[in-house]
C-alpha cells in the first residue's frame, strides 16, 4: 500500500509547479473577483434531479466538482455537507477520469496530438513501457487521492422507498460519503471491474439538499486495474476516477436486479428457456412475496421468501414452467447470417399484491456451444450451426471517455466490414456497448486482460483473490443477459492456476453463465479444463500475404512459434495481425506537427506500440522492397494502404477458405485508443483505410478467393443458405491489360461452404506485376462477388526457421515496382446525393474511359471542394481498381448533419489516376 502521508507531503509541496501546470492561465485577482461574484450562485438553489423515464432512475451526470486532495483539508464527513465551500474546484460531468476531466477543461494540451502526452505532469515512465506495471512517481499529482463532489435534490416521489446508490465503475479505490456519513471505505471499494450498489435510504434526504463526496485513489502496479498492455501509452493518472455512470434508484423492500434468460434449443425447433434474476432484501426482516416474469403473451410466477438482508438468484425452470417451452421461436442470429431477434422481459416482485420493484431486460433466444474437432481445435456453433468467428480486438479510449455516437459509428463500421465478433481483452465496456451489439447482431468475446497484475497470480494476497472473484461475479451478472456474448475467457496470455480457475468456474456455474468458457486465449492446457482448443500464436508484425495459407496444420511450424503452431489459417487464432496500419495521409497530418510529417522519426514511433512494437521498420522495409522506396509522405501512405489491404484480406481469406479446419480469427486490433500507426482496421479519427476495405473484400457474403499457396480460385459462402448456379469468371492480365488466361465456370456452393473453381496454370510471358480479376455472377447475370489481386512473378519466400512469437521474416519479397510504370488515367466521376431519414447517400459513378488500368483508386468525400473530409462514412467499396472501359456505381452513406450546409464533393485519386 502506498504511503499516502509521504506522497501528500512530496506532491503538495510543489504548489508553484501545480499553479503553472494545473491552474495555468488563471489571474489571481480576476479569479478572486469571479469567486466573489459567483459564490451566491454556486451555493444557491439546486434543481431536483430528473429521473429516467419509465424506471425512475436518476443519473448523476452533470454538476459534479473535482479537486485534488492536496487542496482539501477537511475529511469526507465535512466535504459531503451542503455548507462546504468548493471555491476553485473544477466543474465536471461524470463519468470521467481525473485526467480526462482536466483535459476537457483545457488544463492540459491535447494528449492525443504529437508528443503532448509527455508534457502532462506525472508522465515520467519510460516511453514504450507498460505504465500499469510501473510505480507512479511520488511527485505525481495523481499519487494523492482526488475528490468528486455532487450536490443534488431527491424528488418527493422517493419518499417512503428504499434508495439505492449505484457506481458502475470506480478506478481504483474509494471512500464514499453522503450527507456527512461514510457509506463505504477504500477497503470495501476496491477493483476497477467491480460494480457497487449501496442502500443509502437512511443517509439520503428526500426533498432536501444532498451531497455525495467520493475520494478516489489511483491504482498501483499491484492492483487489479486497467491496462493497455503494449497497444498504446497510458495517461498519468492510470485512469483513476468515476469512469462509469453513477445512479440513484428506488425500490420497495425487495429490489430486482440482473434479469436474464438462458436458452436451450432442440433439433425439433423448440426452445426451452430458463429465466433468472437477482433479488435483494433491503430490510432487517424477512420478506415474502411473489416474483412474476412476463414476455410477449407469456406470464409465470412463484412465491419467494428472503431472509433479512438476503440476496439470492430466483430461477424459473422450463421443466416446471410450461410457458418457457416455445415452438419455433424467433431466433437471435449474427447479422451476417440472419436477424438478431430480441424479446422484452419484465420481472416484478410483489408483496401483498403491491409492486416492490421491477426490472426490464431484452433477450435473444439462441444457444452458443463449442467443441474440439478431430484436430483438437475449438469450433463454435450458434443455434446448431457451425460458426466461423471473424472479428477484431477492441480498445477503449485512452482516457476512458464515453461517446455514444462514436460507439454507434464504430459498431456500424464492424457491421459494414462483415465482421461478426469483437474481442474485449479486459476492456469491458458499458451497458450501451452490449445493448448495441445485441441490436446489431455482433458477437462479443469478453474476459480478463494480460500483462499486468491480473496475471501475476503468484503475487496475489487474500484481498486480491476476493477482488478478482467479486469482479467476475459483477461482470457475469451484468453480461449474462446479453445474447451477443459468445464466450468468456478466464485468462488471456496465460490460464489461471488451478485454484483461481476453479473459483472462477464455480462463480460462472452458480450465476448460470449461458455460454462457453475458455481458460485463456492461448493453447496452454490446464489441469482443470484441459486443452483450450484455441491459439494465440501471432503474428503481430508484418508478414507476407502468403504466410496465412503456407502455414497449415501439416506444415508443422509449432516449434518455431507458440503452442498451437504459427498464425496461419487453421484452428482458432484469438489475436493476430499482418502488422502496422499506417493511416491515410490526412490522419498523419492530424496527429503530428508538420515538421514531423516526413521522414519517419521518433514522433512517429511514439504513436506505435510498446515493448517489441516500438517502431514500424519491418513494415516500412517491406514497403520499400515490394513497392519501391517511398519518396515522401504521400507516396508512403499510399503504398501503406495497398500493403495493408493485401495483408488483411489474405489473413481473413485464409481462415475463410479453410473452414472448419479453421474456426476463427481475431484481427489485432479493430480500433485504437488514440491516434496510432499500428493494429487497426479504421483509425482513431474513424477514417477507413486500406485494411478496412481489404477486410470488407474478404468478408463479402460470396467471396471469390485466390489461393496464394496453390493458385486455385475458390468461392466462400458465408451465409446459411445454398448458392447454386454461380458463374465464376477468372482473368489473368498483364500490366498492359493484355489477357493471359481466362476461365468461366458454373458452380454450386453449399451453405456456409467452400467450393474449388479452377486452378490458374503456369503462364509464360507474364509481366513482373500482373493481376487476377475475379467476378461471381448469379443466374440473372448480376455481380454478387468480386476481387482484384496484384501479384508478382518474383516469388515471395518466408523464413519459417526464424519465426518468433510476433513475426516471421520474409526472405525474398514480391516486386511491385512496375506499378509505377502504369500510364496516367483520367477518370470520369459523377455524383448525386439523396436524403434518407437522417442520412445522406451520395451515389457515385466512376468510369475509366481509357485502355489502361486505373489502379487502387481512393474515393474521398469532402464538405465542399477543398473542405474537410466527411467522417464517419460507409463506403460501399473503396480503394478500387478499374479495368479499361469499366464503370462502377458506388454509394457513400453518412449523417446529413455532418455535411452541414455544404455540398458533397468527391475526390477520386489512384496510383495512376485522378
Amino acid at each position: 500500500m502506498r504511503d499516502r502521508g509521504s506522497c501528500r507531503k512530496r506532491f503538495c509541496s510543489i504548489q508553484p509547479f501545480l499553479a503553472m501546470d494545473i491552474y495555468s492561465m488563471r489571474s489571481a485577482n480576476n479569479f478572486m473577483l469571479v469567486v466573489l461574484l459567483c459564490a451566491p450562485l454556486l451555493q444557491g438553489q439546486i434543481k431536483p434531479q430528473p429521473s429516467r423515464p419509465g424506471d425512475g432512475t436518476i443519473a448523476l451526470r452533470d454538476g459534479w466538482e473535482l479537486e485534488s486532495s492536496c487542496k482539501v483539508d477537511k475529511p469526507g464527513e465535512v466535504v459531503s455537507t451542503p455548507g462546504f465551500i468548493t471555491t476553485g474546484w473544477y466543474r465536471v460531468s461524470v463519468p470521467t477520469t481525473v485526467v480526462a476531466a482536466l483535459v476537457k477543461r483545457g488544463m492540459y494540451p491535447d494528449p492525443d496530438y504529437g508528443m503532448n502526452l509527455r508534457k502532462l505532469p506525472g508522465v515520467t515512465y519510460p516511453i514504450s513501457s507498460n505504465f500499469s506495471n510501473v510505480p507512479m512517481q511520488q511527485d505525481s499529482p495523481f499519487m494523492v487521492p482526488w475528490w468528486y463532489r455532487k450536490q443534488f435534490i431527491l424528488p418527493e416521489h422517493f419518499k417512503g422507498k428504499t434508495i439505492w446508490l449505484d457506481f458502475n465503475g470506480i478506478n481504483y479505490r474509494a471512500n464514499i460519503f453522503l450527507n456527512g456519513r461514510q457509506i463505504a471505505n477504500r477497503d470495501q471499494v476496491a477493483g476497477a471491474w467491480r460494480t457497487y450498489e449501496f442502500n443509502v435510504t437512511n443517509a439520503a434526504r428526500v426533498g432536501g439538499a444532498n451531497v455525495l463526496a467520493v475520494e478516489v485513489f489511483s491504482p498501483t502496479e499491484k492492483d487489479l486495474a486497467i491496462t493497455f498492455v503494449d497497444w498504446n501509452p497510458a495517461p498519468p493518472d492510470k485512469n483513476m476516477g468515476l469512469f462509469r455512470d453513477v445512479e440513484l434508484r428506488t425500490s420497495g423492500p425487495v429490489a430486482v436486479r440482473y434479469p436474464a434468460v438462458v436458452s436451450k434449443l432442440t433439433t425439433d425447433h423448440k426452445a426451452h428457456l430458463t429465466v433468472t434474476a437477482l433479488l435483494k432484501n433491503a430490510t432487517d426482516q424477512s420478506a415474502k412475496g411473489v416474483v412474476t416474469g412476463r414476455f410477449e403473451d407469456r406470464e409465470f410466477s412463484q412465491e419467494i421468501e428472503l431472509g433479512p438482508r438476503e440476496e439470492k438468484d430466483v430461477t424459473f425452470d422450463p421443466e416446471r414452467v410450461s410457458q418457457l417451452n416455445l415452438e419455433s421461436p424467433r431466433l437471435w442470429w449474427p447479422a451476417q447470417v440472419g436477424k438478431p431477434e430480441l424479446y422484452d422481459l419484465t420481472i416484478v416482485f410483489q408483496i401483498e399484491g403491491k409492486d416492490s420493484d421491477r426490472a426490464n431486460s431484452r433477450f435473444g433466444i439462441r444457444e452458443i456451444t463449442s467443441e474440439l474437432n478431430a484436430s483438437g481445435k475449438r469450433v463454435f456453433s450458434i443455434n446448431g450451426k457451425k460458426l466461423l468467428v471473424r472479428g477484431g480486438g477492441w480498445a477503449s479510449d485512452m482516457m476512458l471517455r464515453e461517446d455514444l455516437r462514436r460507439l454507434r459509428d464504430q459498431l456500424a463500421y464492424v457491421e459494414d466490414m462483415g465482421l461478426n465478433t469483437i474481442r474485449l481483452e479486459g476492456q469491458l465496456e458499458g451497458k450501451e456497448f452490449f445493448d448495441l451489439a445485441d441490436e446489431r447482431g455482433i458477437l462479443v468475446m469478453a474476459g480478463w486482460c494480460c500483462c499486468d497484475f491480473w496475471e501475476r497470480w503468484q503475487n496475489w494476497t487474500g484481498p486480491d483473490h476476493a477482488i478478482a472473484e467479486q469482479s467476475l461475479r459483477d461482470q457475469i451478472h451484468r453480461l449474462r443477459a446479453h445474447p451477443s456474448l459468445l464466450v468468456w475467457l478466464n485468462g488471456s496470455d496465460n490460464p489461471p492456476p488451478a485454484d483461481v480457475e476453479q473459483a472462477y468456474l464455480k462463480i460462472e456455474q452458480e450465476l448460470l453463465w449461458p455460454n462457453p468458457v475458455l481458460s485463456s486465449a492461448t493453447g496452454k492446457p490446464t489441469t482443470v479444463t484441459g486443452d483450450s482448443g484455441v491459439k494465440m500464436t501471432g503474428p503481430y508484425e508484418y508478414v507476407a500475404p502468403a504466410y496465412w495459407t503456407e502455414d497449415s496444420v501439416i506444415a508443422n511450424h509449432e516449434q518455431t512459434c507458440n503452442p498451437g503452431g504459427c498464425g496461419g489459417g487453421y484452428g482458432f487464432n484469438t489475436e493476430t495481425s499482418p502488422g502496422p496500419a499506417v493511416p491515410p495521409i490526412e490522419s498523419i497530418r492530424a496527429m503530428l506537427p508538420k515538421e514531423h510529417w516526413w521522414p519517419i522519426d521518433n514522433w512517429w514511433n511514439f504513436h506505435t506500440g510498446g515493448q517489441s512494437f516500438k517502431d514500424i521498420h519491418i513494415f516500412s522495409d517491406a514497403i520499400n522492397a515490394r513497392y519501391g522506396t517511398a519518396k515522401d509522405l504521400e507516396d508512403y501512405t499510399r503504398k501503406s494502404q495497398a500493403q495493408a489491404y493485401e495483408g488483411i484480406r489474405a489473413m481473413y481469406e485464409a481462415y475463410s477458405r479453410n473452414k472448419y479446419t479453421s474456426s476463427g480469427v481475431i484481427q489485432w486490433m479493430l480500433n485504437n485508443a488514440w491516434p496510432s500507426l499500428i493494429w487497426h482496421l479504421y483509425d482513431y479519427y474513424l477514417r477507413p483505410g486500406g485494411g478496412y476495405f481489404g477486410a470488407k473484400a474478404a468478408l463479402q457474403p460470396l467471396d471469390p478467393v485466390y489461393g496464394y499457396d496453390d493458385k486455385t480460385i475458390y468461392v466462400v459462402n458465408s451465409r446459411y443458405e445454398q448458392a447454386p448456379g454461380l458463374r465464376v469468371r477468372t482473368k489473368v492480365l498483364n500490366l498492359d491489360m493484355s489477357e493471359k488466361f481466362s476461365n468461366e465456370s458454373t458452380v454450386d456452393v453449399p451453405e456456409d461452404g467452400v467450393t474449388k473453381v479452377v486452378t490458374v496454370p503456369e503462364i509464360s510471358g507474364l509481366t513482373p506485376t500482373y493481376f487476377v480479376v475475379l467476378r461471381i455472377l448469379d443466374a440473372e447475370g448480376k455481380i454478387v462477388g468480386s476481387n482484384f489481386y496484384w501479384l508478382s512473378t518474383k516469388p515471395e519466400t518466408i523464413d519459417w526457421a526464424h519465426s518468433n512469437w510476433f513475426t516471421t521474416p520474409t526472405l525474398t519479397y514480391a516486386d511491385f515496382t512496375s506499378l509505377s510504370q502504369l500510364p496516367q488515367v483520367k477518370l470520369r466521376v459523377s455524383a448525386r446525393t439523396e436524403r434518407r431519414d437522417a442520412n445522406d447517400i451520395t451515389n457515385l459513378v466512376l468510369e475509366n474511359p481509357t485502355r489502361n488500368l486505373a489502379f487502387f483508386v481512393r474515393l474521398k468525400l469532402d464538405k465542399g471542394e477543398g473542405g474537410e473530409e466527411i467522417l464517419p462514412v460507409l463506403w460501399q467499396d473503396n480503394y478500387v481498381s478499374l479495368l479499361p472501359g469499366e464503370k462502377r456505381e458506388i454509394t457513400a452513406t453518412y449523417r446529413a448533419h455532418d455535411l452541414g450546409t455544404a455540398s458533397p464533393h468527391v475526390e477520386a485519386k489512384g496510383w495512376n489516376a485522378d
